[in-house]
């Protein structure tokens, strides 16, 4: 493909989320590791420009209701929710795949975001020696 032509096209979605929904509940079930048993969610050609969406790392455990209690109480056994994988039509296991992220942004129905530092006793992080 060309450059002109890849941005002509609507790119296919591989992975379509649903924020009303737990990661393993979701159309395409979500995961948090990688690990060769897990099946590719699609095929692509190579050069193929595709969409996945994504939830945020904690699941959709953290909400848009600016409350502290969210951060606080974040289960840390269930986190780092992952969107994939993608299977590459000819790659074969070991090559080395060079990929473009063209677009990063909200979901339409989730235009929000948040940060938080997580006190030690709920799992710390790396400034909890500065942010006791």
């Amino acid at each position: 493909y060309s450059f002109a032509q890849m941005l002509s096209k609507t790119p296919r979605t591989l992975v379509q989320v649903d924020m009303t929904k737990t990661p393993f509940n979701q159309p395409v079930p979500l995961h948090n590791r990688w690990h060769p048993d897990i099946p590719p969610v699609g095929t692509v050609e190579q050069g193929e420009i595709f969409r996945l969406e994504c939830i945020d790392w904690t699941g959709g455990q953290i909400k848009n209701d600016d409350s502290p209690k969210d951060v606080e109480r974040v289960d840390l056994t269930q986190v780092h929710y992952l969107s994939g994988p993608v299977k590459v039509e000819g790659a074969e296991p070991g090559d080395l795949l060079e990929v473009d992220l063209l677009d990063i942004g909200a979901l339409r129905d989730s235009l929000w975001g948040f940060t938080g530092i997580f006190a030690r006793e709920n799992g710390g992080g790396f400034l909890a020696d500065h942010f006791p």
